[in-house]
Protein backbone atom coordinates (compact mmCIF):
# COMPACT_ATOMS: atom_id res chain seq x y z
CA UNK A 1 0.00 0.00 0.00
CA UNK A 2 1.70 3.25 -1.08
CA UNK A 3 2.18 6.16 1.25
CA UNK A 4 -0.59 8.73 0.81
CA UNK A 5 -0.03 12.48 0.77
CA UNK A 6 -0.27 14.10 4.17
CA UNK A 7 -3.08 16.64 4.23
CA UNK A 8 -2.99 19.86 6.26
CA UNK A 9 -5.08 20.01 9.45
CA UNK A 10 -5.03 22.18 12.51
CA UNK A 11 -5.51 20.76 16.00
CA UNK A 12 -7.94 22.45 18.37
CA UNK A 13 -9.36 22.40 21.84
CA UNK A 14 -11.57 24.06 24.42
CA UNK A 15 -13.33 23.40 27.69
CA UNK A 16 -17.03 22.90 28.28
CA UNK A 17 -19.63 23.31 31.00
CA UNK A 18 -21.41 21.18 33.53
CA UNK A 19 -24.28 20.45 31.15
CA UNK A 20 -25.86 17.36 29.66
CA UNK A 21 -25.11 16.44 26.06
CA UNK A 22 -26.90 18.72 23.61
CA UNK A 23 -27.20 21.61 26.11
CA UNK A 24 -25.94 25.09 25.31
CA UNK A 25 -24.92 27.79 27.76
CA UNK A 26 -25.17 31.35 26.45
CA UNK A 27 -22.74 34.17 27.14
CA UNK A 28 -24.35 37.53 26.37
CA UNK A 29 -22.29 40.49 25.22
CA UNK A 30 -22.15 43.50 27.47
CA UNK A 31 -24.09 46.45 25.98
CA UNK A 32 -20.93 48.43 25.28
CA UNK A 33 -19.66 45.70 22.96
CA UNK A 34 -22.87 44.26 21.51
CA UNK A 35 -21.87 45.42 18.02
CA UNK A 36 -19.11 42.80 17.97
CA UNK A 37 -20.49 39.92 20.03
CA UNK A 38 -24.14 39.17 20.54
CA UNK A 39 -23.44 35.89 22.33
CA UNK A 40 -21.22 32.81 22.53
CA UNK A 41 -22.85 29.36 22.66
CA UNK A 42 -20.95 26.56 24.35
CA UNK A 43 -22.68 23.25 23.54
CA UNK A 44 -21.83 19.94 25.16
CA UNK A 45 -22.03 17.35 22.38
CA UNK A 46 -21.31 14.33 24.56
CA UNK A 47 -19.93 13.59 28.02
CA UNK A 48 -18.52 10.64 29.94
CA UNK A 49 -16.70 9.92 33.20
CA UNK A 50 -13.70 12.22 33.19
CA UNK A 51 -14.31 14.17 30.01
CA UNK A 52 -16.55 15.68 27.38
CA UNK A 53 -16.79 16.95 23.80
CA UNK A 54 -18.07 20.47 23.10
CA UNK A 55 -18.69 22.93 20.27
CA UNK A 56 -18.24 26.71 20.42
CA UNK A 57 -20.34 29.07 18.30
CA UNK A 58 -20.39 32.85 17.98
CA UNK A 59 -23.34 35.08 17.12
CA UNK A 60 -22.17 38.46 15.82
CA UNK A 61 -24.00 41.64 16.76
CA UNK A 62 -24.84 44.52 14.45
CA UNK A 63 -21.31 44.51 13.01
CA UNK A 64 -19.53 41.54 11.35
CA UNK A 65 -16.49 39.81 12.82
CA UNK A 66 -13.64 39.55 10.30
CA UNK A 67 -11.35 37.46 12.47
CA UNK A 68 -11.53 36.22 16.05
CA UNK A 69 -9.69 35.09 19.14
CA UNK A 70 -11.78 33.56 21.92
CA UNK A 71 -10.42 32.96 25.41
CA UNK A 72 -11.80 31.45 28.62
CA UNK A 73 -10.70 29.55 31.71
CA UNK A 74 -11.04 25.79 32.13
CA UNK A 75 -11.81 24.10 35.41
CA UNK A 76 -8.78 23.42 37.57
CA UNK A 77 -6.96 20.35 36.30
CA UNK A 78 -8.91 20.16 33.05
CA UNK A 79 -6.83 19.60 29.91
CA UNK A 80 -7.72 19.98 26.27
CA UNK A 81 -6.95 16.70 24.51
CA UNK A 82 -7.76 17.73 20.95
CA UNK A 83 -9.65 20.30 18.94
CA UNK A 84 -10.47 21.09 15.34
CA UNK A 85 -10.95 24.16 13.14
CA UNK A 86 -8.97 26.35 15.56
CA UNK A 87 -5.39 27.27 16.39
CA UNK A 88 -5.14 27.01 20.15
CA UNK A 89 -2.97 27.11 23.24
CA UNK A 90 -3.53 26.28 26.90
CA UNK A 91 -1.56 27.99 29.67
CA UNK A 92 -2.58 26.81 33.11
CA UNK A 93 -6.36 27.01 33.09
CA UNK A 94 -6.49 29.59 30.28
CA UNK A 95 -7.57 28.39 26.84
CA UNK A 96 -7.09 30.66 23.81
CA UNK A 97 -8.35 29.78 20.35
CA UNK A 98 -8.01 31.68 17.08
CA UNK A 99 -9.55 31.26 13.62
CA UNK A 100 -7.70 29.27 10.98
CA UNK A 101 -8.45 31.54 8.03
CA UNK A 102 -11.39 29.97 6.26
CA UNK A 103 -13.62 30.28 9.36
CA UNK A 104 -12.53 33.80 10.33
CA UNK A 105 -15.67 35.67 9.24
CA UNK A 106 -19.01 35.84 11.02
CA UNK A 107 -21.54 38.10 9.30
CA UNK A 108 -23.58 40.61 11.29
CA UNK A 109 -26.36 38.77 13.07
CA UNK A 110 -25.05 35.38 11.92
CA UNK A 111 -24.56 32.42 14.27
CA UNK A 112 -21.63 30.27 13.22
CA UNK A 113 -20.14 27.21 14.89
CA UNK A 114 -16.43 27.97 15.02
CA UNK A 115 -14.65 24.98 16.53
CA UNK A 116 -14.95 21.82 18.58
CA UNK A 117 -12.85 20.26 21.30
CA UNK A 118 -12.36 17.28 23.56
CA UNK A 119 -11.49 17.98 27.22
CA UNK A 120 -10.43 15.66 30.02
CA UNK A 121 -11.59 16.75 33.44
CA UNK A 122 -14.84 17.79 35.07
CA UNK A 123 -17.29 19.55 32.69
CA UNK A 124 -17.40 22.90 34.50
CA UNK A 125 -18.79 25.87 32.59
CA UNK A 126 -16.21 28.65 32.03
CA UNK A 127 -17.27 31.72 34.06
CA UNK A 128 -16.74 34.18 31.20
CA UNK A 129 -15.52 34.52 27.63
CA UNK A 130 -13.64 37.19 25.73
CA UNK A 131 -13.71 37.96 22.02
CA UNK A 132 -10.60 39.62 20.63
CA UNK A 133 -9.57 40.68 24.11
CA UNK A 134 -12.94 42.19 25.07
CA UNK A 135 -15.13 40.57 27.71
CA UNK A 136 -18.17 39.06 26.07
CA UNK A 137 -20.47 38.92 29.10
CA UNK A 138 -21.50 36.71 31.96
CA UNK A 139 -22.91 33.23 31.66
CA UNK A 140 -26.71 33.05 31.58
CA UNK A 141 -28.96 30.07 32.11
CA UNK A 142 -28.96 27.31 29.46
CA UNK A 143 -31.44 27.99 26.66
CA UNK A 144 -31.95 24.41 25.47
CA UNK A 145 -33.75 21.61 27.21
CA UNK A 146 -31.17 19.03 28.29
CA UNK A 147 -31.43 15.73 26.50
CA UNK A 148 -30.39 13.94 29.68
CA UNK A 149 -30.75 14.61 33.38
CA UNK A 150 -27.45 16.36 34.29
CA UNK A 151 -27.74 15.00 37.82
CA UNK A 152 -27.93 11.42 36.62
CA UNK A 153 -25.21 9.23 38.06
CA UNK A 154 -22.89 8.03 35.25
CA UNK A 155 -22.68 4.34 34.56
CA UNK A 156 -20.16 2.69 36.85
CA UNK A 157 -18.78 0.84 33.83
CA UNK A 158 -18.01 3.32 31.01
CA UNK A 159 -16.71 0.54 28.76
CA UNK A 160 -20.17 -0.58 27.64
CA UNK A 161 -22.95 1.48 26.12
CA UNK A 162 -26.28 -0.40 26.01
CA UNK A 163 -28.37 -1.27 24.16
CA UNK A 164 -26.65 -3.74 21.85
CA UNK A 165 -27.16 -4.09 18.10
CA UNK A 166 -30.26 -5.39 16.36
CA UNK A 167 -30.59 -9.12 15.69
CA UNK A 168 -28.63 -10.51 12.77
CA UNK A 169 -31.02 -10.88 9.78
CA UNK A 170 -31.17 -13.89 7.49
CA UNK A 171 -28.48 -13.83 4.80
CA UNK A 172 -26.10 -11.58 6.76
CA UNK A 173 -22.78 -12.42 8.36
CA UNK A 174 -22.56 -11.03 11.91
CA UNK A 175 -19.61 -11.27 14.27
CA UNK A 176 -19.63 -10.04 17.88
CA UNK A 177 -16.22 -11.64 18.54
CA UNK A 178 -17.61 -13.69 21.43
CA UNK A 179 -16.15 -16.83 19.84
CA UNK A 180 -12.60 -15.45 20.12
CA UNK A 181 -10.79 -17.52 22.74
CA UNK A 182 -7.18 -16.42 22.28
CA UNK A 183 -5.44 -13.13 22.85
CA UNK A 184 -4.96 -12.40 19.13
CA UNK A 185 -7.91 -12.34 16.68
CA UNK A 186 -8.28 -15.62 14.79
CA UNK A 187 -10.88 -17.78 13.08
CA UNK A 188 -12.16 -15.94 9.99
CA UNK A 189 -9.95 -12.93 10.82
CA UNK A 190 -6.28 -12.47 10.03
CA UNK A 191 -3.98 -9.80 11.51
CA UNK A 192 -1.44 -7.68 9.69
CA UNK A 193 -1.04 -5.35 6.74
CA UNK A 194 0.24 -5.57 3.19
CA UNK A 195 3.46 -3.83 4.22
CA UNK A 196 5.03 -2.74 7.53
CA UNK A 197 3.05 -2.88 10.80
CA UNK A 198 5.71 -1.56 13.18
CA UNK A 199 4.19 -0.97 16.62
CA UNK A 200 0.57 -1.53 15.55
CA UNK A 201 -1.18 -4.34 17.45
CA UNK A 202 -4.57 -6.08 17.42
CA UNK A 203 -5.82 -7.97 20.47
CA UNK A 204 -8.94 -9.69 21.78
CA UNK A 205 -10.29 -7.50 24.59
CA UNK A 206 -12.45 -9.03 27.34
CA UNK A 207 -12.80 -5.75 29.29
CA UNK A 208 -14.39 -3.44 26.69
CA UNK A 209 -17.38 -4.38 24.52
CA UNK A 210 -20.40 -2.89 22.80
CA UNK A 211 -22.41 -6.04 23.46
CA UNK A 212 -21.51 -9.26 25.23
CA UNK A 213 -18.07 -9.25 26.77
CA UNK A 214 -15.57 -9.21 23.90
CA UNK A 215 -14.29 -6.79 21.27
CA UNK A 216 -11.15 -6.24 19.21
CA UNK A 217 -8.73 -3.58 20.45
CA UNK A 218 -6.43 -1.83 17.98
CA UNK A 219 -3.33 0.02 19.14
CA UNK A 220 -2.63 2.15 16.11
CA UNK A 221 0.68 3.98 16.10
CA UNK A 222 1.59 7.32 14.56
CA UNK A 223 3.10 7.50 11.06
CA UNK A 224 2.46 5.14 8.18
CA UNK A 225 4.60 2.20 9.30
CA UNK A 226 2.91 1.71 12.69
CA UNK A 227 -0.51 0.55 11.56
CA UNK A 228 -2.40 -2.74 11.76
CA UNK A 229 -5.67 -4.29 10.54
CA UNK A 230 -7.77 -7.37 11.10
CA UNK A 231 -9.37 -8.65 7.90
CA UNK A 232 -11.63 -11.28 6.41
CA UNK A 233 -12.92 -12.17 2.93
CA UNK A 234 -16.29 -10.90 1.73
CA UNK A 235 -19.01 -12.89 -0.01
CA UNK A 236 -20.08 -11.73 -3.46
CA UNK A 237 -23.45 -10.41 -2.22
CA UNK A 238 -22.02 -8.13 0.51
CA UNK A 239 -23.53 -4.70 -0.16
CA UNK A 240 -24.56 -3.39 3.28
CA UNK A 241 -22.08 -3.05 6.15
CA UNK A 242 -22.32 -2.20 9.85
CA UNK A 243 -19.41 -1.65 12.22
CA UNK A 244 -19.46 -0.46 15.83
CA UNK A 245 -16.30 1.43 16.79
CA UNK A 246 -15.02 3.27 19.83
CA UNK A 247 -12.18 5.83 19.74
CA UNK A 248 -9.90 7.15 22.44
CA UNK A 249 -8.79 10.20 20.42
CA UNK A 250 -10.82 12.58 18.28
CA UNK A 251 -10.28 12.47 14.53
CA UNK A 252 -7.11 14.43 13.75
CA UNK A 253 -6.45 16.89 10.98
CA UNK A 254 -4.24 14.50 9.03
CA UNK A 255 -5.51 11.66 6.89
CA UNK A 256 -6.23 8.37 8.68
CA UNK A 257 -7.89 5.08 7.70
CA UNK A 258 -10.06 2.87 9.94
CA UNK A 259 -11.78 0.60 7.38
CA UNK A 260 -10.17 -0.64 4.16
CA UNK A 261 -11.54 -2.87 1.39
CA UNK A 262 -9.66 -4.20 -1.62
CA UNK A 263 -11.40 -3.29 -4.88
CA UNK A 264 -10.81 -5.86 -7.61
CA UNK A 265 -12.31 -3.44 -10.17
CA UNK A 266 -9.74 -0.75 -9.32
CA UNK A 267 -6.45 -2.64 -9.84
CA UNK A 268 -6.81 -4.23 -6.39
CA UNK A 269 -6.25 -0.89 -4.65
CA UNK A 270 -8.17 0.03 -1.51
CA UNK A 271 -11.40 1.86 -0.88
CA UNK A 272 -10.91 3.42 2.56
CA UNK A 273 -13.10 4.99 5.24
CA UNK A 274 -11.22 7.14 7.74
CA UNK A 275 -10.85 10.76 8.67
CA UNK A 276 -9.34 14.08 7.69
CA UNK A 277 -9.81 17.64 8.92
CA UNK A 278 -11.41 16.26 12.07
CA UNK A 279 -14.28 14.51 10.27
CA UNK A 280 -15.09 11.24 8.53
CA UNK A 281 -14.04 10.84 4.90
CA UNK A 282 -13.84 8.18 2.21
CA UNK A 283 -10.60 7.94 0.25
CA UNK A 284 -9.85 6.06 -2.97
CA UNK A 285 -6.26 4.83 -3.01
CA UNK A 286 -5.94 4.62 -6.78
CA UNK A 287 -6.29 8.38 -7.40
CA UNK A 288 -6.42 9.84 -3.85
CA UNK A 289 -9.95 11.16 -4.43
CA UNK A 290 -11.80 12.09 -1.25
CA UNK A 291 -15.45 12.10 -0.25
CA UNK A 292 -16.44 14.76 0.58
CA UNK A 293 -14.09 17.22 -1.08
CA UNK A 294 -11.70 18.60 1.54
CA UNK A 295 -12.91 22.17 1.15
CA UNK A 296 -14.40 23.87 4.24
CA UNK A 297 -17.88 23.49 2.75
CA UNK A 298 -17.27 19.84 1.97
CA UNK A 299 -15.88 18.96 5.39
CA UNK A 300 -18.88 20.68 6.99
CA UNK A 301 -21.13 18.12 5.25
CA UNK A 302 -19.38 15.25 7.06
CA UNK A 303 -19.18 14.79 10.83
CA UNK A 304 -16.63 13.90 13.51
CA UNK A 305 -16.82 10.70 15.52
CA UNK A 306 -17.22 11.00 19.30
CA UNK A 307 -14.64 9.61 21.69
CA UNK A 308 -15.06 7.24 24.65
CA UNK A 309 -18.40 5.92 23.37
CA UNK A 310 -19.54 3.31 20.88
CA UNK A 311 -20.66 4.61 17.48
CA UNK A 312 -22.53 2.64 14.83
CA UNK A 313 -21.24 3.28 11.30
CA UNK A 314 -23.22 1.86 8.35
CA UNK A 315 -22.52 2.08 4.64
CA UNK A 316 -23.89 0.70 1.39
CA UNK A 317 -21.76 0.19 -1.72
CA UNK A 318 -23.55 -0.96 -4.86
CA UNK A 319 -23.63 -0.19 -8.57
CA UNK A 320 -21.17 2.69 -8.41
CA UNK A 321 -23.07 4.41 -5.59
CA UNK A 322 -22.14 4.80 -1.93
CA UNK A 323 -24.06 6.00 1.13
CA UNK A 324 -23.04 6.32 4.79
CA UNK A 325 -24.89 6.55 8.10
CA UNK A 326 -23.68 7.29 11.65
CA UNK A 327 -25.93 6.08 14.47
CA UNK A 328 -28.74 5.77 11.94
CA UNK A 329 -28.40 9.30 10.50
CA UNK A 330 -27.40 9.74 6.85
CA UNK A 331 -24.23 11.80 6.36
CA UNK A 332 -24.76 14.16 3.44
CA UNK A 333 -21.10 14.55 2.54
CA UNK A 334 -20.42 10.79 2.42
CA UNK A 335 -22.74 10.05 -0.47
CA UNK A 336 -22.07 9.16 -4.12
CA UNK A 337 -25.32 9.07 -6.12
CA UNK A 338 -24.04 9.24 -9.71
CA UNK A 339 -24.79 12.97 -10.11
CA UNK A 340 -21.77 15.20 -9.34
CA UNK A 341 -22.41 17.56 -6.42
CA UNK A 342 -19.97 20.40 -5.75
CA UNK A 343 -17.99 19.96 -2.50
CA UNK A 344 -19.29 16.38 -2.19
CA UNK A 345 -18.69 13.86 -4.98
CA UNK A 346 -17.71 15.87 -8.06
CA UNK A 347 -14.04 14.93 -7.59
CA UNK A 348 -15.00 11.32 -6.86
CA UNK A 349 -17.06 11.01 -10.03
CA UNK A 350 -14.30 12.50 -12.19
CA UNK A 351 -13.05 8.93 -12.44
CA UNK A 352 -15.34 7.19 -14.96
CA UNK A 353 -17.04 3.84 -14.45
CA UNK A 354 -16.32 3.51 -10.73
CA UNK A 355 -18.12 0.34 -9.64
CA UNK A 356 -16.32 -1.54 -6.82
CA UNK A 357 -16.00 -5.30 -6.57
CA UNK A 358 -14.95 -5.70 -2.94
CA UNK A 359 -12.75 -8.63 -1.95
CA UNK A 360 -12.34 -8.14 1.79
CA UNK A 361 -13.13 -6.05 4.87
CA UNK A 362 -10.27 -4.81 7.08
CA UNK A 363 -10.66 -2.94 10.37
CA UNK A 364 -7.82 -1.13 12.11
CA UNK A 365 -5.78 2.07 12.05
CA UNK A 366 -3.48 3.66 9.51
CA UNK A 367 -2.02 7.13 9.98
CA UNK A 368 -0.49 9.26 7.24
CA UNK A 369 0.69 11.82 9.79
CA UNK A 370 1.87 11.81 13.37
CA UNK A 371 -1.44 10.61 14.83
CA UNK A 372 -2.05 7.55 17.00
CA UNK A 373 -5.23 6.09 18.47
CA UNK A 374 -6.46 3.22 20.60
CA UNK A 375 -9.78 2.03 19.25
CA UNK A 376 -12.14 -0.92 19.48
CA UNK A 377 -14.38 -2.76 16.99
CA UNK A 378 -17.43 -4.87 17.80
CA UNK A 379 -20.67 -6.22 16.31
CA UNK A 380 -19.48 -6.25 12.69
CA UNK A 381 -22.02 -7.30 10.07
CA UNK A 382 -22.41 -7.38 6.29
CA UNK A 383 -24.91 -8.80 3.83
CA UNK A 384 -27.22 -8.18 0.86
CA UNK A 385 -29.72 -6.01 2.82
CA UNK A 386 -29.51 -3.26 5.42
CA UNK A 387 -28.77 -4.67 8.86
CA UNK A 388 -29.31 -1.63 11.10
CA UNK A 389 -27.77 -0.55 14.39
Amino acid sequence: MPVMRTRRLIAVAAACGALAAGTAAVVAASPAHADACERIDYTVVSSWNGGHQAAVALTAGSEPVSDWTIAFDLAGGATVQSAWNVGWTQSGTRFTGADVGWNATVAAGQTRELFGLVVSGAPVQPPSFSLNGVECGAVSEPTDTPSEDPTETPSEDPTTDPPGPVDCPDGAVCDDFENQTGTVPGGAWTVGASDCTGTGTAAVDKAVANSGGTSIRIEGGATYCNHVFIGRDLPADAEWFRVYMRHTTAQPQNHTTMIAMQDRNDANTDLRLGGQNGALQWNRESDDATLPAQSPAGVALSRPLPVAEWTCVEFQISGGELATWVDGDAVEGLNVDGVPTHDVDSQWLAKPNWNPDLADLRLGWESYGNDADTLWYDDVAFGPERIGC
